[in-house]
């Protein structure tokens, strides 16, 4: 294994045993669910907004190591950003984990988000690597059904 790989496992692992942000918002202003049928994963994200900024995110639900990483870093790179700086890192971040297999990453450096430009190898795994994305541009938009990865 490179060292790459073994810091993708080691960081995936951390954040699906100790998920970051992973809390209901009682007071949250915008919520919605995801859920993945294919492999059973579900998630439901919140969201509370001063104005225009993201005051705080927090996230509950069942899924893979994939997925709750991915829940547990969107959240914490999330936190006071606004709306749209939210839905520009999610744009980025689903153009690199949904790149041709086989193609390097190419855009701009995405910090801890990183660590999951390995999944575009792993074409089931970008669904779970994205339902939380997915849940938190549907809570933005006001989406109170649940999004679904199929």
């Amino acid at each position: 294994m490179s060292d790459l790989t073994d810091l993708y496992g080691e960081v995936i692992l951390d954040h699906c045993k100790k998920p970051r942000n992973f809390r209901l918002i009682p007071d949250a202003t915008h919520k919605a669910s995801g859920a993945n049928p294919l492999c059973g994963d579900h998630i439901q994200v919140y969201l509370k907004l001063d104005g225009d900024k993201i005051a705080d995110i927090g996230f509950l639900g069942n899924g893979c190591a994939i997925s709750r990483a991915a829940a547990s870093i969107m959240t914490q790179e999330l936190i006071g950003k606004t709306k749209l700086e939210a839905e520009e890192l999610f744009r980025k971040y689903h153009a690199m984990v949904t790149r041709d297999m086989g193609k390097p990453y190419e855009g701009e450096d995405l910090g801890k988000l990183a660590i999951f430009a390995g999944v575009a190898e792993f074409p089931v795994r970008v669904k779970c690597a994205t339902l939380s994305w997915h849940a938190m541009e549907a809570a933005l938009k006001g989406g109170a059904t649940t999004v679904s990865t199929e």
